[in-house]
């Protein structure tokens, strides 16, 4: 499915004008046009991706199976930032974004960006159904002159086994017929300081002319492509930024823990340690960690290296901390008071998003009521909680009840905690981050 490309030598003192032009393969003439591109996932790290590249003056094709997100998307009822919200709203109804089910449209994609979940099991095992079934829907839709982009987080060796190799079994070689690469997405649901357009993206590319042509591309969306040798060295890469931060949560997580038990504040503790201009970066301790990415990504790199029979003492001592974090909660809840009505405030995994994904507070919620305690929720961004066996609607007036306790989660942007609980008992699980 190659198209041969013959070399013409130029005669020597032949102006550049004058030589036979470049021969048009479906590399070179895909690269040489505006890109249209098709963005497979349209979640928290698709749908702002695909804003980016429309703000960036590229065609877009978002493709999503789910019908529920793509009426959402299309009513605007989604948890974006305010500017992507705008960006959405300026182009829905336009030529230029088409939001679809079909995958047959990937043909007409000069750019493919795969970025669908990669979550973990109950059992904390990579659950790669969705990438794999999704990779192997655009191997068998590719044709020749694309690039390909795999930005989903994943074990090291993914973009080589789900697209490099399906792809040459299609005789599509890569950096012959077709361009592959890895880069990791780098979404911070919430955080208006690093959108899409202003956060580095790292690269690694299956050859180096796939490298250089992915290069190319991100840089209409990213302030800093920073190039690496392979796609397995940008897959570590990312698998490493979450795992570093999943450790050094464990670790802060447990200072407060012993500044607790000497009578010390740890928010002044770790301010303190802060005004270290170097060698230092505050952490903030919280309930638990929650989210899509450090929770779940440093497993896969767990699950790698178990099936390498390698250990990763550091990791796994700091994985089992973060997962046991939520109990640890509880057990101060029922030590400050054993049978109670409790109110838990704010239930998202972070500020600012409506996010519920892997969030410590659906443990500590049922966790409670399966002890006996009658739990309630106050959150401005999420109405409802589903918990095994129960569902749990947000409180309309938090003082409708006469609580016993609130157990402070999420600090949202915009709350007053205090003023909200007025003198009402309170364990502090974010220790105070992020009061207002």
């Amino acid at each position: 499915m190659s198209v041969a490309a013959h070399h013409v030598a130029p005669t020597p003192g032949q102006d550049e004008a004058d030589r036979p032009p470049a021969p048009v393969t479906p590399l070179r003439a895909a690269a040489a046009r505006r890109p249209r591109v098709a963005v497979v996932g349209l979640g928290y790290v698709g749908l702002p991706t695909a804003l980016a590249l429309l703000e960036a003056g590229s065609d877009v094709i978002g493709i999503d199976t789910s019908a529920r997100r793509r009426a959402a998307i299309a009513r605007g009822a989604v948890d974006l930032l305010p500017a992507d919200l705008d960006r959405l709203r300026r182009h829905t109804g336009t030529d230029r974004w088409v939001v679809t089910a079909f995958a047959s449209a990937l043909q007409q994609a000069d750019v493919v960006l795969v970025c669908v979940p990669t979550p973990v099991d109950e059992h904390r095992v990579p659950d790669l159904s969705a990438l794999r079934a999704t990779c192997a829907t655009v191997v068998a839709e590719a044709r020749p002159g694309q690039l390909l982009v795999l930005t989903s987080t994943t074990y090291v060796g993914t973009t080589r086994d789900l697209l490099v190799v399906p792809l040459a079994e299609r005789d599509l070689v890569a950096g012959r017929d077709v361009s592959v690469a890895f880069a990791p997405e780098r979404i911070d649901p919430g955080n208006s300081d690093f959108p899409v357009e202003r956060t580095p993206r790292v690269v690694g590319g299956a050859t180096p002319q796939c490298l250089e042509r992915a290069v190319r591309f991100l840089a209409r969306t990213a302030p800093l492509v920073h190039r690496v040798s392979s796609c397995e060295a940008a897959e570590m890469a990312k698998l490493h930024e979450n795992t570093f931060r999943a450790v050094n949560i464990a670790y802060v997580n447990e200072v407060a823990d012993i500044c607790d038990e000497l009578g010390l504040d740890v928010t002044e503790v770790i301010d303190a340690a802060a005004s270290k201009p170097y060698g230092f970066l505050p952490f903030r301790p919280g309930p638990g960690v929650g989210g899509h990415c450090v929770p779940c990504d440093p497993h896969y790199l767990l699950w790698q290296l178990r099936a390498r029979r390698v250990q990763a003492p550091v990791v796994e001592t700091a994985m089992r901390a973060v997962a046991a974090r939520p109990g640890h909660v509880v057990r101060r809840v029922q030590e400050a008071l054993a049978e109670a009505r409790v109110l838990v405030v704010g239930v998202a995994y972070k500020p600012g998003v409506a996010d519920l994904r892997e969030s410590p507070a659906l443990e500590v919620l049922g966790a409670l009521s399966d002890r006996g305690v009658h739990v309630g929720f106050t959150d401005p961004l999420v109405d409802t909680v589903v918990l095994p066996g129960r569902t749990l609607h947000a409180e309309p007036e938090v003082h409708a009840w006469e609580w016993d306790l609130a157990l402070v989660h999420t600090r949202h942007p915009g709350v007053d905690v205090a003023a909200l609980l007025g003198g009402l008992a309170t364990v502090d699980a974010t220790f105070g981050a992020g009061r207002p």
